[in-house]
């Protein structure tokens, strides 16, 4: 199956250094990621994706017509019946994108990204190096023991928005993403014009998406990520807050927490230039 996925060069010389991919989040695609790539690629081999039923990737959908790849790889039990539910999503997200690397890499992920990028550690640890998990979380929904999470509710009107006008309703959660970061208004004005640039995502990938957001668990999962990872909180968050990128660096056995100061959920936009320093200063760590 072929994604979408860009290669950046630096100065028309190409890509050099560690190779690094770039997950996007819920709705977007890997366009969101080009003035920090651009900046990444200076060190690094930078890549950023289109996740399936996204942008260039349309058409490759997560949730219809994919063949299971057999494997014998340890994915460690995670407890709970919404994992169970998510699960064949982010397995076939990360088929699909297994199938376009064939050599170790670091990944980060944004937002729903990291949760991808999460689970590709489990099921392949032999092949992700080392994980940027940005803004993201190991549960995206508030339950009776997490307290991080976005209330049930809202991702339920949000599902039922969906139906009824799927581009407003991205629009509203862009609202959500940069709520009271520092130059929110502008920050605001960038992501609406670049979120349908690669096109708009398929209806059904979005509604794979909220699936993974309602019911994707791996707070028990975590110890089992052996992986060196850094873990990137926007101090305004208001999706992912604070205290879930915490939770994440306290649980993984081997991560350190940066937290970027006036910014929300997208850090790698608002505040580029701290967020590309940090990058680079995990990777010569």
């Amino acid at each position: 199956m072929s994604l979408h996925v860009k290669r950046y060069e630096y100065a028309g010389t190409g890509g050099s250094g560690a190779p690094l991919l770039l997950i996007h989040g819920w709705g977007m695609h890997g366009g969101m990621w080009d003035g920090v790539a651009e900046q990444l690629a200076q060190n690094f081999n930078v890549y950023a994706v289109d996740l399936p039923g996204h942008g260039y990737s349309r058409g490759q959908r997560a949730d219809v017509g994919w063949v299971e790849r057999s494997d014998t790889h340890h994915v460690p039990n995670v407890e709970g019946d919404g994992y169970r539910c998510a699960q064949p999503i982010l397995r076939d997200i990360v088929d699909a994108l297994s199938v376009q690397f064939d050599e170790p890499l670091t990944v980060c992920g944004w937002s729903m990204g990291g949760q991808i990028a999460l689970h590709w550690a489990m099921r392949e640890p032999e092949k992700i190096k080392r994980l940027v998990l940005v803004t993201s979380t190991p549960c995206f929904a508030e339950r009776d023991d997490w307290q991080f999470g976005m209330p049930q509710h809202t991702l339920l009107q949000f599902a039922a928005d969906l139906e009824k006008n799927h581009a407003a309703t991205l629009r509203r959660f862009l609202g959500l993403q940069v709520r009271g970061s520092e130059g929110e208004r502008e920050l605001l004005a960038t992501l609406c014009e670049s979120l349908f640039s690669h096109g708009e995502p398929d209806l059904g990938a979005l509604r794979g998406g909220l699936d993974i957001l309602r019911d994707c668990d791996l707070r028990s999962a975590l110890p089992d990520i052996k992986q060196p990872v850094l873990v990137v909180a926007g101090e305004k968050d208001m999706i992912t807050p604070p205290q879930a990128s915490q939770y994440l660096a306290g649980r993984l056995p081997d991560a350190r927490l940066v937290t970027i100061r006036g910014a929300a959920h997208v850090p790698f936009l608002s505040h580029t230039e701290e967020f590309t320093e940090h990058v680079k200063n995990f990777f010569n760590e």
